[in-house]
């Protein structure tokens, strides 16, 4: 089975974003095919978002390509992400991708970052190194032996000024309050990038970085399992109600979105973890015959080979 494509129709724009669309035209057409109306919250944890982050990086770095800024001020930054949006579901996207995606516009702001210009980021990171590991990247290898991904926290800590307090205060607490602005500072990195990238080969860099970081955590929601834990806690053999209970609660979280084996094999060792804790000793999976595809909405409606996808640096 396919999915249906919407129709496309004339984006109607806020006038106030000066970017001419159409010299990303390519990177905004496979945003809105990766994001289609019907299958985004599905897939938007492992290719829509993604998708839309990098579009967002590199839209950031070309608005900014004929000025020293490497971000947008807040109020443009608000129309041009409304305007982004817009042609988007203009062709065909899901019109809820900043909720599905969890993106505002201030992720064209540089947030709290205090370094926003070309100038300081050139003054402070060291970018050919930056340039040298992020400007093409293994897909098989980057998120096992990291290159580009150390290098850009290495660039987003200097901007930030957090690795300074981490040397001059070695036994503070709360460096956790850091993260947003490590992450606001990496965007600013990204946006660099994008500047000196083309466009595909910057996508393509974006789309691997995310897929290692997608694959780092289960993104399913795994409620108590009181009801499996009742049923399986003293089964040592083969039980109707053990497997039937277990099979209800892997249909449940089978159903929030599509998923990655690698993320499979992580929800899946966090939900025998939870058996476990419960007091369920017996390998229920075996048990059952539950595969680790069960957990992801693709075991049971998509025919899945198992192969890498060399435009999302995913493994479905």
């Amino acid at each position: 089975m396919y999915p249906t494509h919407p129709s496309t129709y004339d984006p109607i724009l806020t006038g106030r974003c000066p970017v001419n669309f159409s010299a990303i035209s390519s990177i905004m057409e496979k945003t809105a095919s990766d994001c289609n109306q019907p299958l985004a919250g599905v897939v938007g944890n492992i290719i829509c978002c993604p998708q839309f982050s990098s579009l967002l990086h590199i839209f950031q770095g070309f608005y900014s390509t004929s000025s020293d800024n490497l971000v947008l001020q807040n109020a443009v930054a608000d129309d041009c992400f409304t305007d982004i949006v817009s042609i988007l579901s203009s062709r065909g996207a899901n019109s809820s991708l900043p909720t599905i995606c969890s993106t505002k516009s201030t992720n064209l702001t540089g947030g709290s970052c205090p370094v926003k210009d070309m100038t300081t980021f050139e003054k402070t990171v060291n970018t050919s190194r930056l340039l040298e590991s992020c400007s093409t990247i293994n897909p098989l290898k980057e998120c096992c032996r990291a290159i580009c991904q150390p290098v850009v926290m290495e660039a987003a800590l200097k901007l930030s000024g957090v690795q300074s307090y981490m040397n001059d205060n070695k036994d503070a607490f709360g460096l956790s309050n850091h993260v947003d602005l490590l992450n606001d500072c990496k965007g600013v990195v990204f946006s660099w990038l994008s500047r000196k990238l083309p466009n595909d080969s910057a996508n393509k860099a974006f789309r691997i970085l995310s897929a290692c970081k997608v694959n780092k955590a289960c993104p399913l929601d795994l409620k108590q399992p009181t009801e499996v834990i009742a049923a399986c806690r003293n089964v040592a053999a083969p039980s109707p109600s053990c497997c039937s209970s277990l099979n209800t609660y892997i249909a449940g979280i089978q159903k929030q979105m599509l998923i990655t084996n690698r993320q499979a094999i992580i929800c899946a060792t966090m939900f025998g973890a939870m058996l476990k804790k419960g007091g369920v000793m017996t390998n229920v999976y075996e048990l059952c015959d539950v595969d680790i595809k069960d957990f992801s909405l693709q075991g049971r409606t998509y025919n899945v080979s198992g192969n890498f996808d060399d435009s999302t640096g995913s493994t479905l």
